[in-house]
């Protein structure tokens, strides 16, 4: 069914439901958006939200893997 009443011209929200903060580049491991774009993204325009989604695969570079969680951050400051 096609429902017009909920059909919207926008861009669509990157969310994958993956909403974890990553603690060293501040962006989301599920859509790398900043906390700050996720807050707004609702009341962004439809060329911001285009502006943010073009800049997105830029960040997945941020996110390097983390090796060993605490206990490897507790071993190297002993």
């Amino acid at each position: 069914m096609n429902d017009q009443v909920w059909s919207r011209d926008e861009v669509e929200s990157p969310c994958v439901k993956i909403c974890v903060i990553h603690p060293d580049a501040r962006i989301c491991t599920g859509c790398l958006r900043s906390i700050d774009e996720i807050a707004a993204w609702g009341r962004m325009a439809p060329e911001a939200r285009k502006e943010v989604m073009d800049d997105l695969p830029a960040r997945k570079p941020l996110l390097r893997q983390r090796r060993g969680g605490r206990a490897a951050r507790l071993k190297r400051g002993a």
